[in-house]
């Protein structure tokens, strides 16, 4: 949980939130198919909880946030360039969102899918 002080009083964000404003920023960027399980524990857990969040691993400290983003992308994309896309996406929507600094974001590129097979 992170936490701003002002001067009507604290104001606590969990995890789960910015996870939620990276995740929409990461499906809503060209190029990306879909969110992927980091781990197999975390595949497990969702086969069995259909409602579980994934694919988002948020982590804060004194001197801001950490992101890492795992993603399926569309076959054919320069990963490099959609990579880094992505990460500047999240990084401008959290900050603008929240206006905490974001240190960094690590985007995990888990596998290629070919959408349309013609």
């Amino acid at each position: 949980m992170t936490d701003q002080i002002n001067p009507l009083g604290n104001i606590y964000i969990f995890p789960q939130a910015i996870a939620t404003i990276a995740r929409q920023a990461t499906l809503q960027s060209y190029g990306v198919i879909s969110l992927a399980p980091k781990n197999l524990s975390e595949s497990v857990k969702l086969f069995f909880n259909k409602k579980l969040p994934f694919g988002i691993n948020v982590r804060a400290d004194s001197t801001g946030l950490y992101v890492d983003i795992y993603i399926i992308v569309e076959y054919g994309m320069r990963i490099k360039s959609l990579t880094n896309s992505v990460a500047n996406t999240v990084r401008y929507n959290i900050e603008k969102t929240i206006g905490m600094p974001v240190q960094r974001v690590n985007v995990h590129v888990r596998g290629l899918r070919i959408s349309n097979p013609d």
